[in-house]
Formats: structure tokens, sequence, C-alpha cells
């Protein structure tokens, strides 16, 4: 059986590339496989077959780049989702309207069995709330883009950590990505809560209010996304620094675990991942066992995509479990709009959010 496909959104991770991520004369022209459609193109048992904007120029664009008949190509989602029958849905829009898009998908006619979302689950909490519940009442997995899980490397490593008990109890992680919190940091606090297996309880943050996507990304639209950061205790009592603050030319994104029996340095950007284990008080370094070189966007992220697609595949086939649900994308989301709270509040902050903090609304690209 060969699962059908479609697109909501036909920007750049869709398929057709990201400024700052691919080469500038190459955006909007050819097709890039670190994206949605790269994903189906390169995973067996699996076929996009259409796609939907309510920009007609980009449609016509994207349709073309990636072999989408004509008559499988819609001015508008509502027309999509009325008139194909999809086993998949891919939101590949920006962040305000994931929740719209992933509950039209999900109640609509074409019935699919799962929505693949892009990261950030949404713009707010009681957003990513309703798509959950929503999915969960129409039985359609909610399968959020949140790519560094469909790398063999942090897999391993979260085995590494929460199965084979590779830091011991982890006490305390510093953390650092670029600007901007919700488009960026995204990645690397669900990273953070995937290999703790824990949720923030209380959050103290930092807004900078500057974005530099207007200049480095030519991303027009004015929206609430910035810099930030603060510290994050977690509810197995692990202590957090997230410093998000770093233009994009001048970051890397690193993670620095301590616990009871070793400690991990993680720097994705320069593609080093280092290993101490704690012997009788001095730490010894050691390879990271199973885990050959480091995390690198060249390698791992550019096969993350084909990596979840085909997961996508084997959880219908029904051979998987969902590895990167709605659930679990929240609580990434709870922690930066919990950072936007405690910046404009003066006060810390306790998840889960109660009403009405859970509806504050932070809009990006």
């Amino acid at each position: 059986m060969t699962y059908r496909a479609g697109i909501i959104g036909t920007g750049g991770i869709a398929g057709m590339g990201i400024l700052g991520m691919h080469d500038e004369e190459d955006i909007g022209k050819k097709k890039v496989k670190a994206s949605h459609a790269g994903g189906y193109d390169a995973a067996e048992g699996i076929e996009l077959v259409a796609v939907a904007d309510v920009d007609e120029e980009k449609l016509e664009r994207f349709g073309t780049a990636w072999d989408i008949p004509e008559e499988n190509r819609y001015v508008g989602h509502e027309s999509m989702l009325a008139a194909e029958d999809l086993d998949v849905v891919s939101v590949a829009t920006p962040s305000y309207l994931h929740a719209d898009h992933t509950i039209d998908a999900a109640q609509s006619v074409a019935d699919p069995s799962l929505v693949w979302c892009e990261k950030p689950v949404a713009a707010s909490v009681s957003e990513a709330e309703e798509m959950i519940e929503v999915c969960d009442e129409t039985d359609t997995e909610l399968f959020v883009n949140h790519s560094f899980r469909f790398t063999d490397k942090l897999r391993r490593l979260h085995d590494l950590v929460q199965e084979e008990g590779l830091l011991g109890d982890v006490h305390a992680v510093s953390t650092q990505f670029r600007m901007e919190l919700l488009r960026n940091s995204t990645h690397l606090l669900d990273t953070l809560v995937y290999l703790l297996d824990a949720r923030a309880e209380t959050v103290s943050g930092y807004i900078t209010g500057e974005n530099e996507a207007v200049d480095s990304l030519q991303a027009g639209e004015e929206v609430d996304d910035a810099g930030g950061g603060g510290f994050v205790v977690m509810d197995d009592g692990t202590f957090t620094t997230v410093d998000c603050t770093i233009p994009r030319a001048e970051s890397s994104m690193t993670l620095q675990f301590v616990g009871s029996e070793g400690k991990l340095y993680l720097n994705n950007d320069d593609g080093e991942w280092r290993y101490w284990r704690l012997e009788d008080g001095t730490h010894v370094e050691e390879p990271l066992p199973g885990i050959e070189g480091a995390w690198t966007w060249d390698d791992d992220y550019q096969r993350a995509f084909p990596n979840a697609a085909r997961d996508i595949v084997s959880v219908l086939d029904g051979d998987l479990d969902n590895p990167s649900t709605g659930v679990e994308a929240a609580r990434s989301l709870e922690i930066i709009v919990a950072f936007y709270i405690s910046h404009y509040t003066g006060s810390q902050v306790s998840i889960p959010l109660d009403r009405p903090l859970k509806d504050v609304t932070i809009t990006s690209w």
C-alpha cells in the first residue's frame, strides 16, 4: 500500500528552501531534501499527491518543482481537504496558522490518519491543547516536526541517558542557541525535554524584544517572536539555563549536562559531542557508546525529514508509536510562553499554565 499525502503551504520548509539554510540562488527554484516534500520523495510507501496555498504564484512554482499535476494544486487548503482522500496532511504554514490548519485537516472529509505539523506546534498553549483534543476525538495522529527527534544520533543519546543511565541523575543543564525563541529555540528546548524526559515546573524569563529575521531571512512581517531566555526548573529537579539571545552568525547550538555519573557536551553547530564518565571524583573522557562523530546540520538535519516520513509510514502501518506527539511538543512551547509571561509580569511562572495565561499568543513566521 502507498499512502497518499498532501501539503498545506508551499514555503521553504514545505520544499522550496530557507534563507540562512540553503543557497540563496536555489531558494524557490529547486527541490530541497530537508523539507516535507523531500521527506515524502525519499521514503518508500508514501507519495505526495496534492498541495494547497493561498498564493497562486507560490503554488504554481511548488507544483512545477515537485511534479504535482495542475488538477491537484489547490488555491486554499479548504479546497484540497474537500476534494482529496488523504492519509497524511502536512501543515507547513506559519506557526500562527498551525492550529486552524491542523484542526481543519483532522475534521475534514479528506479524513487523514495523521497530520505532520511543522514546529512549533502552535502560537499558544491553548491552541496546542485544542489541536491535541481534536486529533484525539477524530482518531488522528498529531505528529510534530521536531526534526532532531528523527535523527539516529539523538535517539541513541536518549536511550543512553534515559535507559542506560549514562549520566546518572541529571542535576543541571546549560543551553545556548540563536534568537528567536519560538522560531529557533523550539529545536533546543524540545531536545532538552526529550533527553531529560521531563516537563518544566518553574520558569523565569527575559525577552530582548529584538529579532534578526527581518534582516537575515528577509521576513517582512512584524511579529512578537524575539530573542530571550532564562532559567527553568524541571519536574525532575534539573536546573536549566537557556540563552537564545545571540545572532545567527555568532551562535552555537550547545547543551551541557552535569549528572551524578558524568557530564556531556553537545555542540551541534561546530559538530562536537563529548562525554566524561565520573570515576572516584575525576571526570574521565570516553567515546559515546554507539555514536560515531557528532550531530551536524549538513548530515543529520538533512536526513531528518526522510527519516520522519519513514516513521510516518511505520506509524500508519502500526509498527511504531508516534515519536513526536502533540503532548510532547507542547512541553517546549509552554516554556517559551512562560518566558514571555515572566518577563512582562516580573515574576516566576508555574507550569502547567492556567487560564488566561495559556491563551497568551506569540506570533512568529
